[in-house]
C-alpha cells in the first residue's frame, strides 16, 4: 500500500516542503530510501524500527521503499524519521490516510519512541503555513519557536504514541500559542551600561553616531584604552528589534541550532565577537553543506572584530562582499544559497604592532616601516565601506576617579531611537532602513548642503585625498548627526564632525 505524508527541509534560512511517499509492497524485508538522502536521513531506518516497535506497533517484514520528493534535492538532517514512522503506520492501516493530508509532520525519533528537536521548525512553519496545511505537528522543545508563526495551529508532540493516538482521534494535542507582547516585553536584559564607562566622551558619541545611522565603525587605540569594553555595550543603544526583525535573526539561529531550549523568538540583537584565527568559511558560511558563518549569524546586530589587522588578510578581504550587498551568497557544484548579513561592522585595532605609537606616556618601539605593514593588513577598499574611523586615547587617571556617573544606555538609547524613527519616516516607501543604507540616488536627495558645507567637504578632500565612496560616507554620516538634532538639513557644523570621524584618512597622511 502506498502513503504520502507532508513534511519539510530547510534551503538556506527558508524551508519548502517535502512529500514523502512510503510503499509497502511484498518481499524480502528491506528499507530502502530514494530522493537524495544525506548520511543522517539514510540511518533514519534504523531509528524508525526500533521506535515503531518500542512504541507498541508492529513493523511490518515487506520491502519497504521511501521517496523524498523533490527528489532533485538533497535532503539533510533527522526531521524526517517522524512522517516515514507516520508513513509506514499509514501504509499499515493502523492510521487513517485522510487525516495525513491535514497536517505537515516533523521530528527526530529516539529509539524509545520519543521525539527529539530538530533544526529549522520556525522555517518551517512558515512553509506549512504558505502550503495551506491546517497544522504542523513538532517536537515539544520546538512548540514556543513555531508557535510564533500565525495563521496555522502548532501541536507539540512528546512521543509517537502520542501523535498516532491524535491522528487516530484518541486523544487531544493542545495548540501552543505564542503571547508576542510578553515575548518582547521579557527578552530585554541590559547586563552592561554605557554608565559603566568612565571618560571616553568622544568615543561614546561616535558610537552613538554610529548605532543612529547604522553605520560600521573601527576604533583605534592602545591596549586599555576600553575598545572591547565599549564595543560589548553597543546594543544596548540599538533600538529595539522589530517583529519582522526578529522573525528573520530567528530563522537564521533556528537553522544553526542556536536557539535556547524553549526559546520563541531572538528579541535581543546579535552580537558576535569571532577570534581573529577565525576562517574565511566560518566568517562568511560554507562547508560542504554550506551553513550562515558569523555575518549572518551578526544580522540586524553587530559584529565585533577585535585587533583588527590580526585576522588573516584574504578573512578580512571577504567581508567586502557582504558589507555592500548586505547578504552573503555561497556557491557549490550542486547548489547556491543566499543567507542575509545586514550587520553593523564594528572593529577595534591598535595603532602600531607594539600598541603605543601616538600615546604620550608611552615610547613606540616601531620603526615606520613595522607600521606601514600592520596597517597594509586592512586594505583601503575595506576601510572605504568602514564609515567612522575614532580614536580612543587611554583613560587618564582623573577620568577613573570621577563620582559623578556617566550617561546611562537608556537615555542614549532614547535619542537613537528617535533618529532611527526619522530615518523609517524619511525611507518608508524605500527597501532600506537606515542612512547607512543609502545608495547614490538617496544620498542625491536626501543629503543636500549649502555653500559653505560644499566649501568645508571639498578642502577636506584635497588635503586627505579621500575617494568617491569615502565623500559618500561623510554624507551619510552627516546626515544622521542632522538626525540626532532633529535639524532637516545638513549645515557645517555637521559635514565638520563626520569628517572627524576618518582619522584613518588623516593619519595616512602622517605617517
Amino acid at each position: 500500500m502506498l502513503a504520502k505524508v507532508l513534511s519539510s527541509a530547510v534551503s538556506g534560512i527558508d524551508a519548502y516542503v517535502v512529500e514523502v511517499e512510503v510503499d509497502i509492497t511484498q518481499g524480502l524485508p528491506t528499507f530502502t530510501t530514494v530522493g537524495l538522502p544525506e548520511a543522517a536521513v539514510k540511518e533514519s531506518k534504523e531509528r524508525v524500527k526500533s521506535a515503531i516497535k518500542n512504541s507498541g506497533y508492529a513493523f511490518p517484514d515487506d520491502r519497504i521503499t521511501v521517496n523524498l520528493a523533490p527528489a532533485d534535492v538533497k535532503k539533510e538532517g533527522t526531521g524526517f524519521d517522524l512522517p516515514i514512522a507516520l508513513g509506514i503506520l499509514t501504509a499499515t492501516r493502523i492510521l487513517p490516510p485522510e487525516k495525513m493530508a491535514r497536517y505537515l509532520f516533523l521530528g527526530e525519533l529516539s529509539l524509545d519512541g520519543r521525539i527529539k528537536p530538530v533544526r529549522g521548525s520556525l522555517p518551517m512553519a512558515l512553509a506549512a503555513r504558505a502550503a495551506a496545511a491546517q497544522g504542523i505537528i513538532v517536537p515539544s522543545d520546538n512548540g514556543k519557536e513555531a508557535s510564533v508563526v500565525e495563521g496555522i495551529s502548532v501541536f507539540p508532540a512528546g512521543t509517537l504514541a502520542q501523535v498516532v493516538e491524535f491522528l487516530r482521534g484518541q486523544i487531544r494535542l493542545p495548540a501552543e500559542k505564542a503571547d508576542l507582547s510578553q515575548i518582547f516585553s521579557s527578552g530585554y536584559t541590559a547586563d552592561l551600561d554605557f554608565s559603566e564607562v568612565m571618560g571616553q566622551e568622544h568615543v561614546k558619541r561616535a558610537l552613538e553616531v554610529a548605532a543612529a545611522g547604522g553605520h560600521n565603525l573601527l576604533m583605534i587605540g592602545p591596549p586599555g584604552s576600553g575598545k572591547t569594553m565599549l564595543a560589548r555595550r553597543l546594543p544596548t543603544i540599538l533600538p529595539p528589534l522589530s517583529f519582522e526583525e526578529a522573525l528573520e535573526t530567528t530563522k537564521i539561529f533556528s537553522v544553526v541550532g542556536m536557539l535556547a531550549k524553549g526559546q520563541a523568538l531572538v528579541t535581543q540583537r546579535p552580537f558576535r565577537a569571532p577570534h581573529h584565527t577565525i576562517s574565511d568559511a566560518g566568517l562568511i558560511g560554507g562547508g560542504q553543506v554550506p551553513r550562515p558563518g558569523e555575518v549572518s549569524l551578526a544580522h540586524n546586530g553587530v559584529l565585533f572584530l577585535d585587533e583588527l589587522p590580526e585576522f588573516k588578510k584574504h578573512v578580512l578581504e571577504v567581508l567586502r562582499q557582504p558589507l555592500e550587498d548586505r547578504m552573503v551568497t555561497i556557491a557549490r557544484a550542486t547548489s547556491s544559497l543566499t543567507y542575509p548579513s545586514s550587520f553593523m561592522l564594528v572593529a577595534a585595532m591598535n595603532p602600531c604592532p607594539c600598541g603605543y605609537y601616538t600615546d604620550p606616556k608611552h615610547v613606540c618601539t616601531c620603526s615606520v616601516g613595522a607600521i606601514h605593514r600592520y596597517r597594509a593588513k586592512i586594505s583601503g577598499p575595506l576601510l572605504d565601506r568602514i564609515d567612522i574611523h575614532v580614536e580612543v586615547p587611554a583613560v587618564a587617571y582623573k577620568e577613573l576617579e570621577k563620582e559623578a556617573a556617566a550617561e546611562s544606555s537608556e537615555a542614549i538609547r532614547k535619542r537613537v531611537a528617535g533618529a532611527r524613527g526619522r530615518q523609517q519616516e524619511r525611507f518608508s516607501k524605500t527597501k532600506i532602513h537606515c542612512n547607512a543604507q543609502m545608495e547614490s540616488r538617496h544620498i542625491k536627495k536626501n543629503c543636500a548642503i549649502d555653500a559653505a558645507s560644499a566649501a568645508l567637504l571639498e578642502s577636506a578632500i584635497d588635503k586627505l585625498g579621500l575617494s568617491a565612496r569615502a565623500y559618500n560616507r561623510i554624507l551619510k554620516i552627516a546626515r544622521t548627526i542632522a538626525d540626532l538634532e532633529g535639524a532637516e538639513a545638513i549645515h557645517s557644523q555637521h559635514i565638520g564632525e563626520a569628517i572627524q570621524y576618518r582619522s584613518l584618512d588623516r593619519a595616512r597622511r602622517v605617517i
